[in-house]
Parts: structure tokens; sequence; C-alpha cells
């Protein structure tokens, strides 16, 4: 049985220079794990019973960075699932996208991370050790960058 968990990939728009293209405003919300290696993933968690996989995003990332579902718009058509192995198990992990409503709203995280940062795609990569990490946001901003 592969472990599950969702989540959110938060971005935000900010108000972009007259010379610069839409997409350079875009940055994206990583939190970095007070545990383990200390990576930076977006919030993300194991699914509780009785929940369905969106409703384990929205919780998470309440949890993990203090955003009620009411502050994020779900962006439709976009839906990722990576799967890896986690301490030689498998695990899914199930991604939605989401836009900040006020770029400007406080992140809080919980003891689960200990910073967070607001990053643009190049640095966000950066950040995101994993490939497929790095190439979901890659996807992610190709899709944002697509619906212009």
């Amino acid at each position: 049985m592969a472990v599950r968990a969702c989540g959110l990939i938060i971005y935000r728009r900010l108000q972009p220079a007259p010379s610069s293209k839409v997409t350079d405003s875009i940055e994206y919300l990583l939190l970095q794990t007070s545990y383990g290696t200390h990576h930076w993933t977006p919030p993300k968690g194991h699914v509780d019973p009785g929940e369905d996989d969106l409703q384990t995003a929205f919780r998470e990332t309440q949890e993990e960075a203090g955003l009620q579902a009411s502050q994020l718009t779900l962006i439709e058509g976009y839906k990722k699932e990576l799967h890896y192995p986690v301490h030689g198990k498998p695990k899914t992990v199930v991604y939605w996208l989401a836009e900040m409503k006020d770029c400007n709203t406080e992140i809080k995280l919980s003891e689960e991370h200990q910073a967070f940062q607001w990053l643009k795609l190049e640095d966000a990569c950066k950040f995101a050790e994993y490939e497929d990490m790095q190439a979901t946001l890659k996807e992610v901003h190709q899709f944002l960058c697509s619906r212009g």
C-alpha cells in the first residue's frame, strides 16, 4: 500500500514592472522542513481517514502555512501526481495549483517547518532538490504562462 499525501503548489503574482513579462512576476511558496535534511517543499501531508485528496491538500496548507481555503483560488485544470520511494516504500503525492488572492497575506508556519520563501521559478527549482519537484514547478509555470 503506497503512502498517499496531498498538497498545494501555491503561487502569487506580484505587480509586474512595465518592462517585465507577466511570468516574471510569479513567485512560488516553498516551506523548509524543521526535520531530516531540511528540504524545501510546497505544503503537503498525509491523507487522514475519511478525507478526500483535495480536503487533505487544503487542511495541510492551513496547518503548515496558516492559509485558509478562502485565501486561495484553486486553479482549474491542473493536478499532478508524483510517485517516488520514501524509506523503501512507494509514496504518491498529489498536488493542485492555487493562487493567493492577496499576495501580502501572512504565512504562519507550524512546528513542522522552520522557514518559508517566495521564489521565482529559477530559484524555486534550486531550492527544490528533487528532480520531479523541479519538473513539476516548470510544468506549472508553463501551464500558467499558457493561460496568460
